[in-house]
């Protein structure tokens, strides 16, 4: 693996590359678009694969937002993604460590409900 650019995925800038679209369409909830707003394909074939396997709509939401992850470290690493490697594969899991995530902030009725040991809603 001499050949395999080391990278410190602290100081790894990545771009805000593309987005994840709603469409409104049952058969195509979801479209990962490149930074021209174009269909990427090899998403779209992904997605169909997810669908035609009974996912939810949700699920393929999820699967959207991490392949867009995923697509803006190739961006950073200047590598396309049928040239990636486990290499990078490695590097963008500990990226994915390293990135803060944000959380969400409880509601005052969820508070309510846990302190009144109520059951999860």
């Amino acid at each position: 693996m001499d050949d395999v650019p080391e990278r410190d995925p602290a100081t790894l800038v990545v771009p805000r590359w593309g987005r994840l679209v709603e469409t409104g369409d049952r058969y195509e909830p979801y479209r990962l678009v490149d930074p021209n707003g174009v269909n990427v394909e090899a998403a779209a074939v992904y997605f169909q694969e997810l669908l035609a396997a009974g996912k939810a709509p949700s699920t393929v939401r999820s699967y959207g937002m991490d392949l867009l992850r995923w697509w803006r470290f190739l961006q950073a690493v200047g590598i396309s993604w049928d040239r990636a490697t486990r290499a990078e594969a490695r590097d963008f899991s500990r990226w994915i460590q390293l990135t803060v995530k944000p959380r969400r902030a409880k509601t005052s009725a969820r508070r309510a409900v846990q302190a009144s040991n109520a059951p999860n809603p």
